[in-house]
């Protein structure tokens, strides 16, 4: 199972790649937009649990999308805060077509998606 997932992740990695390189983004930012594009503004403690990465992993990532103009990162009293900028907000509507030709790149006949990712994210929060 362990494997099986792991060799996945990366296949739909690689899947992402192309469309995302043609916005200057990395998979990993590119999940952490997502989060932004929901929240717009968030604890960076916060973003880090929900994307289920540590605080040097995030760092560096954060780091690159600020200088790319797209999130700013504060602190307020004792909170570090990560906040979308509106070319952040802008780069949303360039993007919105990637889960639909991601979507449409892994569906199946033979594997219900929807039905999978429930079921695997129920195993995430079990060993969460």
């Amino acid at each position: 199972l362990c494997f099986s997932l792991y060799a996945l992740s990366r296949e739909i990695i690689k899947k992402y790649k192309p469309l995302l390189d043609k916005h200057n983004l990395t998979y990993t930012q590119y999940i952490a937009m997502l989060v932004m594009w929901e929240k717009e503004k968030i604890p960076f403690k916060e973003l880090g649990k929900r994307l289920h990465l540590d605080s040097g992993t995030l760092t560096p990532v954060l780091k690159k999308l600020e200088a790319m103009e797209l999130i700013i990162k504060y602190r307020n009293k004792e909170v570090v805060t990560v906040e979308l900028t509106e070319k952040g907000r802008l780069l949303k509507d360039e993007v919105t077509h990637i889960p639909v030709d991601m979507y449409n790149m892994c569906k199946s006949e033979s594997v219900d998606l929807l039905n999978l990712k429930k079921e695997i994210d129920e195993l995430l929060n079990t060993l969460s």
